[in-house]
């Protein structure tokens, strides 16, 4: 097969090449059956046909519709697409969503109570004003969890260090710094 005989195939989440031969398919092409996972998203099992090349993050927004995990760098080195994987943070740009099969999990959508009520975090997000343009901030706030739960929220100093990985254009890092410390103490009552 030469070049010739592919043809571009964009999808919101990759471009591919599809054989144009008639009755032919690569692997990969709309249609094709993927690869079979199973695997928990915000208390919800799922099993899924995934793209082998497909990232957590394609998966999450694309595929489940949860539109909370935002795509930044897709480099990992902004932090805006961070959500949970077994309890601990991961930037999902950076993660094949076969690597998540048979784990849990847990995008912002997936961090309020079962009645709806906003997670510990959430709500001192706003009460701190800890968000200008907000993109950043569903990673900012997955980010924070896992810096209360890790036992990174000791300092001040602590904190900015665990949150390095995830930037914020606007500069709300000291409303971010704020709601984590007021966070904190009332997560470690409240969390197993």
């Amino acid at each position: 097969m030469n070049r010739n005989e592919l043809q571009e195939v964009v999808t919101p989440a990759q471009s591919i090449l599809v054989s144009t031969r008639p009755g032919e398919q690569s692997a990969g092409a709309p249609g094709s059956s993927g690869l079979s996972i199973d695997i928990v998203v915000n208390r919800q099992r799922r099993q899924l046909d995934v793209d082998p090349r497909a990232s957590l993050l394609d998966l999450v927004r694309d595929h489940l519709h949860l539109m909370g995990t935002k795509k930044g760098c897709d480099h990992g080195q902004c932090g805006a697409c961070t959500v949970h994987l077994d309890g601990r943070r991961v930037v999902s740009c950076l993660m094949l969503a076969l690597q998540a099969d048979g784990r849990e999990v847990t995008t912002i959508e997936g961090l309020a109570g079962p009645n709806g009520s906003l997670h510990v975090m959430q709500q001192a997000f706003i009460d701190h004003d800890a968000l200008q343009c907000g993109y950043c901030t569903p990673g900012q706030i997955m980010s924070a969890v896992a810096c209360v739960r890790e036992g990174h929220a000791n300092s001040v100093a602590g904190i900015r260090e665990y949150m390095s990985g995830n930037l914020c254009r606007c500069g709300a890092y000291v409303g971010i710094v704020a709601a984590i410390q007021d966070a904190a103490p009332r997560m470690q009552g409240a969390e197993p």
